[in-house]
């Protein structure tokens, strides 16, 4: 799965017939538990087999991400994994003190910075290019606890912690997120905000946080209160498929709970988004019930096509149409392609033509990017993946943390309330992206660039892009939302430039 598809990556896969990728770095683990002396490790005559199945579980950044001074926390995440399997058990959180270090209210510039107990640098990844000024006196120590987490892999599951663990008043330092291939979490957080290094407060503050979630974070299968959500998809309209009416051609993509093929519907090429039965929970009901409401509802030249949708038990899939050019992260990711201003300029205003008529309607995408947009045989852009799109309720009030970081409005991430403006911004980061054809934010971790774009950071605007794109662009990504156009505004400005431009071509070959 690409980043810009997910929030987890997905485990490595093996070439056929050739070694692990894990192989050198289990290895490694197993060496340097020998000569820890750990007793695990010497008395335990499974152990190289058991960590070669722990780590081929798990995406090879896994390894990667492993201190190896503290090798034996992989012992300590193969436990959590193994009791995160017994549903009375799940969530599993466990909670130890890292260390202390000391800061200082401000420094000179108003940034807040810190220091360890060792006078080295250590504050969060998007400040490294930050050099800590001359600290105030008023310097104090700050505890720094690690806390892991498993469970059964969801959809947003890490907005879901993330904003659990600032409730309860913890600033998440730093991250490390993981999907197994059997469908479990194991995430890491680096967190300060706790005011002692004793565990057992933080500990009961989490198990009460858990537990005001009503279950969400342990995976809890379908409930009755799905399958009330459930109840008007129930009624079979003519936009109910016959799943035996589908033949199935090539899986193109796979996520945490569903997979994308390519079809024929009664002659006609289509996508089919199948969900995984055992991966049905409360959340993904209410998902796909919303999805289908709004796919059924939209109808524009800029919007994928809905075909229709199965609601029958164990069969919940979606059918739109078949968008034979992909999807533009990877038109310009993977093809490496470099946008002309006339090309940039076509797909830019398809985008906001199909965002100026969902907005029209009273929907709100909440995950545009450019792995949500897809190309036809002309090149055609539309929006699609409706999976977490709402229509925009009279108070404002969404959840927060939706869509994927890297193109997320800094109202969003900040839990405050947001609009249909939150989508204005995301575009900001498209179009940016088609003007470089890089990855926004490439040299950060996702949660890294969320943080940065809450303290103000947004992608240095390339020196070639046209000045009145550059300028559109900035205001499209302005941390007040009502400052940002609308999108029928921002349809317009871009019309205009184009004509400007197709007209100084064809000056210029005259």
């Amino acid at each position: 799965m690409e980043e810009g598809e997910g929030e987890s990556s997905s485990p490595a896969r093996p070439l056929p017939g050739g070694p692990s990728p894990h192989d050198a770095i289990c290895n490694d683990i197993y060496d340097r538990l020998i000569d820890s002396g750990n007793d695990e490790a010497v008395f335990n005559p499974n152990l190289r087999d058991l960590l070669e199945s722990h780590l081929a579980r798990l995406p090879l950044r896994y390894g990667l991400d492993l201190n190896m001074d503290r090798v034996e926390d992989v012992l300590l995440h193969q436990k959590i994994l193994a009791d995160a399997e017994d549903p009375e058990k799940r969530p599993i959180f466990f909670v130890r003190f890292m260390k202390c270090i000391w800061t200082s209210a401000y420094g000179n510039d108003g940034q807040q910075q810190s220091v360890d107990s060792t006078g080295e640098g250590s504050g969060d990844r998007v400040h490294e290019r930050i050099v800590a000024p001359n600290l105030r006196q008023d310097i104090k120590d700050v505890p720094v606890h690690e806390i892991i987490f498993s469970s059964i892999d969801k959809p947003k599951l890490l907005s879901q912690l993330s904003a659990l663990l600032a409730d309860i008043g913890l600033n998440i330092r730093e991250a490390h997120v993981f999907s197994t291939t059997d469908g479990y979490s194991l995430d890491w957080f680096e967190v300060d905000g706790w005011p002692e290094e004793e565990t057992e407060g933080l500990i009961r503050e989490l198990d009460s946080a858990v537990a005001n979630n009503e279950g969400s974070l342990s995976g809890a299968s379908l409930s009755s209160a799905s399958d009330k959500a459930l109840a008007s998809l129930m009624k079979v309209g003519d936009w109910e498929i016959d799943k035996r009416c589908l033949k199935m051609g090539k899986k193109i993509a796979c996520g945490s709970c569903g997979d994308l093929y390519r079809a024929t519907y009664l002659g006609q090429d289509v996508a089919v988004k199948i969900l995984k039965a055992e991966k049905l929970n409360e959340a993904m009901a209410l998902e796909f019930n919303q999805e289908v409401e709004i796919l059924r509802k939209v109808h524009h030249n800029n919007v994928v096509s809905f075909i229709g949708a199965c609601t029958k038990p164990n069969e919940f899939c979606i059918v739109t149409e078949y968008m034979t050019g992909g999807n533009l992260y990877d038109y310009l990711h993977k093809d490496h392609m470099t946008l002309e201003l006339p090309q940039l300029l076509k797909f830019a205003i398809d985008i906001c033509k199909g965002m100026d008529y969902l907005h029209e309607n009273n929907i709100i995408h909440r995950d545009l990017k450019t792995a949500n947009l897809l190309m036809d045989a002309n090149n055609v852009v539309k929006v699609a993946d409706f999976g977490v799109a709402r229509f925009q309720n009279e108070e404002g009030i969404m959840t927060a943390e939706t869509g994927t970081y890297r193109w997320m409005a800094p109202e969003v991430i900040n839990h405050q309330l947001y609009d249909h403006k939150a989508d204005v911004f995301s575009f900001a980061i498209v179009l940016w992206e088609l003007a470089t054809s890089r990855v926004p934010y490439e040299k950060m971790s996702p949660l890294q660039a969320a943080l940065g774009v809450r303290q103000g950071l947004r992608p240095d605007p390339p020196n070639h892009m046209h000045p009145r794109l550059q300028d559109l662009m900035q205001r499209c990504w302005d941390s007040i939302p009502g400052k940002r156009p609308s999108f029928k505004e921002i349809t317009g400005e871009l019309e205009e430039l184009l004509q400007l431009v197709q007209a100084s071509v064809e000056a210029s070959v005259q």
